[in-house]
């Protein structure tokens, strides 16, 4: 410290003589243009994420219902209560603001000798200055967190199209830590997710640079965070509250980093599953599919007995036999299923339930039985040609190629769908392809304009980006055939795929038509179930199995979840499998209570 920094305090003495201005009727005094009054709110733009509630240092602000605030998708229902007796108007709360809704007026004066009133919702409870349009607002270009995601790095495409590596190289800790710095924790995201999963609080794990606790978290809810670490659709980032002024938090491939980082062997030590108590009873699960070993995974916490009966020859259902490698390497599929295993989880392979045993004998030597069998038959489109050996289904080919079995590719080929499927599948013969005939003809056509098509985004654009010809927007009419030869596809243009009530009822005009050439055709319009070896069981108006909320049947000892119940996602299933394992547990000790 100098001596100007000694004697500048001093340097106040000079207004000590100076002539007081006074300020004539204080209460009628204007606000500054950009003064912090007392708080507005736009209803409708808030989401009721709770961001103000945590930034504020004095809880001035508590998160309650209001009333016509409906909880949904994206929106807890719930908007930020003021309490002026604790508020400092230091604004962090605007500052924090993840949709822009909450601002400041300019406006300061309020007398009421009821102290109560000073505790209001802004917004809701009607206030003078409701219309005021000056006042503090979050500065432009002013931003508490990054806006932007720490962008994913990927193999070129004209290095991918070659190869079945897989495309996504994930997260560094340097990236990762940059991602999850960008979450606010609001926790709207835990809500969308099927799975409930605790996303903010594995991604505060990754902050803090513990990434064991964040496996623990995830596998509270979720024991496949290697598969949905790749392959989940995450729902849960378009809700991500972060997206209303930015990007959505990464929050698929922050799952992943976790799951990359620890090794199988540690599993057990993090998880504290050495010495699991066992217990009598005996559970069985048809089907190795997320469902089922969600459920086995369960089940074997809680000490039961499991065993898997699988109709083919390695686990992990359309996992395995419906995603390509290069989206998901079954090395990573398998770290999943290893650790099941190492929980005492018995597999029996090639089973097919109804044919080398039936699910009654099955209920003879087990007490409850969970089947997950997913969707493993593709669909036709039943239109004149269909029925030609040159028209495939997608499913089919998908489980061929991953069985190693060779598969046909001809030089000119069109896929109908537009979902994941149907990307799967042109991908995958888009790059045999390239390896028979060193280019790709493929045209991808779907009843759905591009805006609609269910498949992600990123299987879209990569699709294009890997030689595919995208054709949206049309419906198949006729595979062309002739002198026994596929020729290609006669489709007309679809003007809707929906009617007004959201219900499945196409509309053409048949006046606009194409025609894509190809010498095989392959049919990715969805895929069906085959649930013949339950007898007698009720099933829901849309032919699923009807189930209770613990996913039990009107079998007492069967309980059915995944894609046969409702889907297909990977991660629904999951979900399910993990509450029919509650509800197995609460019907299996209620009986034993008896």
């Amino acid at each position: 410290m100098n001596l100007k920094d000694l004697f500048k305090p001093f340097t106040a003495w000079k207004n000590l003589l100076a002539e007081p201005v006074p300020i004539k009727k204080p209460l009628e005094r204007q606000g500054a243009p950009r003064y912090r009054g007392f708080h507005k709110n736009d209803l409708e733009k808030c989401i009721g994420c709770g961001t103000c509630e945590e930034i504020c240092q004095n809880a001035a602000i508590d998160m309650v219902p209001v009333e016509g605030e409906e909880t949904e998708e994206g929106d807890s229902g719930l908007r930020p209560r003021i309490d002026y007796g604790r508020c400092c108007w230091c604004a962090l709360c605007v500052d924090i603001c993840t949709t822009g809704s909450l601002t400041m007026s300019n406006q300061f004066q309020w007398i009421d000798s009821d102290p109560d009133v000073f505790r209001f919702v802004p917004g809701a409870d009607e206030k003078y200055w409701d219309d005021e349009e000056l006042g503090y607002k979050k500065p432009d270009n002013y931003e508490l967190n990054n806006l932007d995601r720490i962008e994913m790095e990927e193999m070129e495409p004209e290095k991918r199209n070659h190869t079945f590596l897989e495309i996504v190289k994930g997260f560094s800790k340097e990236q990762a830590i940059q991602e999850a710095d960008r979450c606010v924790e609001c926790g709207i995201c835990i809500a969308t997710c099927p799975a409930h999963m605790g996303i903010p609080s594995y991604i505060k794990a990754i902050r803090k640079g513990d990434v064991e606790e964040g496996l623990r978290i995830m596998y509270e809810t979720n024991p496949l965070p290697e598969v949905c670490g790749r392959v989940c659709t995450h729902k849960c980032e378009t809700v991500c509250a972060m997206q209303h002024r930015g990007e959505p938090i990464s929050i698929r491939w922050l799952k992943r980093y976790i799951a990359d980082q620890v090794s199988l062997d540690k599993y057990q030590e993090i998880m504290g599953t050495d010495n699991l108590e066992k217990r009598e009873e005996k559970v069985a699960i048809i089907g190795a599919g997320p469902a089922g070993l969600s459920a086995s995974y369960y089940l074997a916490m809680m000490g039961y007995n499991v065993k898997i009966f699988e109709a083919l020859e390695k686990p992990g259902g359309m996992t395995r036999y419906g995603i390509p490698e290069y989206r998901l390497p079954y090395e990573e599929l398998d770290k999943d299923v290893e650790y099941i295993k190492s929980l005492g989880v018995e597999f029996q392979f090639n089973t097919k339930v109804g044919e080398d045993i039936t699910l009654e004998e099955i209920h003879k030597d087990f007490d409850a039985v969970f089947a997950g069998t997913g969707l493993h038959l593709g669909r036709s489109t039943k239109i004149p040609g269909a029925e030609h050996e040159k028209c495939y289904q997608a499913v089919d080919l998908l489980r061929e190629f991953t069985q190693g079995k060779e598969i046909e590719v001809a030089e000119r080929i069109v896929v109908i769908g537009g979902g994941n499927v149907a990307m799967d599948i042109s991908r995958t013969l888009a790059r045999l392809q390239n390896k028979q005939y060193g280019q790709v003809q493929l045209v991808t056509t779907s009843l759905e304009s591009e805006d609609i098509m269910p498949a992600d985004e990123e299987e879209i654009i990569e699709s294009r980006e890997e030689g595919i010809t995208l054709k949206p927007g049309w419906g198949p009419k006729e595979i062309k055939v002739e002198d026994g030869k596929v020729k290609g596809l006669k489709v007309i243009k679809c003007l809707s795929v929906f009617d007004n009530e959201g219900r499945f009822n196409p509309k053409f005009d048949q006046s606009e038509n194409d025609f894509f050439a190809g010498d095989m055709v392959i049919e990715a319009i969805g895929q069906g179930m085959d649930i013949s070896y339950m007898e007698d069981v009720e099933l829901t108006e849309r032919h699923k199995v009807k189930v209770d909320e613990n996913y039990q049947s009107s079998k007492p000892w069967l309980f059915v979840g995944g894609d046969i119940v409702k889907g297909p996602d990977a991660i629904s299933a999951i979900a399910d499998g993990h509450k029919a394992a509650q509800g197995i547990d609460n019907y299996l000790s209620s009986k034993g209570e008896k």
